[in-house]
């Protein structure tokens, strides 16, 4: 029997692709599976890294307590089209540079900071405006969601956030399992009377501690490799654009179109879990080619090929919600 810290990956992978295997609005192009996996650059792939510029990297404790931060307030791409962001960054990059650039002029943020971090704070901190109320509601979004991890580590880690990341002993299933006890974190969907599991964030929280600190210290994580990939919008809308993913016509429009795709709708829950289930049939693939490469790693190439003019030009899907 699998330890218990990794069997809340298979639940992931299985509740996708059940869903994958019934889903009406989302299809996933199976003749595609090999020749896509045998055209992507593995030796890019398997080696993602963090961008220094945007991220409070090298400060040992401090480190951590960005990396943690920073995954709790990791969402809001619905949001993101209302953002005032940084020139020539997306609106991950905006949030994670901002918060970057708070770390080094202020110091971190403690617990007890994050604890009754305000929505003026964070509308401060991340440089908005307070006037928009599209963009306050996710402002709102934040301040809840840092308030949440600030109370978790003072209550149960004496303010400590090395002290979280060392109660996983070293597994990022256990990492995973702690964060989801916060609301913000705990990305699950109900589909077809069946729960479906993503926690993208509370994996990110371990992949990127694993990038930050080299797969050592506090980014020692046994079961990395039992990870999936990070069910978002930007992914999917990548394998998309690469023939991969089939949307019905009538979804597509809709997303051309601009319309929001409700949180916890079929399907949006459709969309996330065929990339999840795409994702872990092309990552086979690979491997069966004599290669190896993790979801990690996967997630971070096909996020960062969606970087890219040619599929920023194209129009992805938009929830509002905490979890993306």
């Amino acid at each position: 029997m699998k330890p218990e810290s990794n069997h809340i990956f298979d639940c992931i992978r299985r509740s996708c692709r059940k869903v994958a295997e019934r889903a009406t609005r989302v299809k996933i192009d199976y003749s595609r599976i090999p020749s896509y996996a045998a055209s992507l650059p593995v030796d890019k792939v398997a080696k993602p890294q963090l961008d220094a510029k945007c991220h409070y990297l090298g400060k040992k404790e401090d480190t951590v307590n960005f990396l943690l931060t920073l995954a709790t307030i990791n969402f809001g791409s619905g949001y993101f089209p209302h953002l005032r962001k940084r020139a020539g960054m997306s609106g991950y990059f905006t949030m994670a540079s901002a918060l970057n650039d708070a770390y080094a002029t202020q110091g971190p943020l403690s617990a007890r900071q994050l604890a009754k971090i305000s929505v003026e704070e964070c509308t401060r901190m991340f440089d908005q405006d307070p006037d928009n109320k599209i963009v306050r509601e996710l402002m709102q979004h934040f301040s809840i969601a840092l308030n949440d991890l600030g109370r978790l580590v003072l209550n149960r880690f004496h303010g400590s956030f090395t002290a979280l990341v060392e109660s996983a002993e070293s597994s990022a299933g256990r990492l995973v399992q702690l964060l989801k006890n916060m609301p913000y974190f705990n990305d699950a969907a109900s589909y077809d009377g069946c729960e479906v599991l993503f926690y993208k964030r509370a994996q990110i929280s371990a992949a990127d501690l694993s990038l930050a600190f080299q797969g050592r210290e506090w980014g020692h994580f046994e079961d990395l490799d039992q990870m999936t990939i990070f069910a978002d919008n930007l992914v999917p809308h990548v394998l998309r654009i690469d023939g991969v993913l089939m949307y019905e016509e009538s979804l597509t429009a809709r997303i051309n179109g601009g319309e929001l795709i409700p949180a916890g709708s079929t399907e949006e829950v459709e969309i996330r879990a065929c990339a999840v289930h795409a994702a872990e049939l092309i990552k086979k693939e690979i491997s069966e080619s004599g290669k190896a490469v993790t979801s990690p790693a996967l997630d971070n190439f096909l996020w960062n090929r969606g970087q890219q003019p040619e599929y920023k030009a194209l129009p992805r899907h938009r929830t509002r919600g905490v979890f993306y």
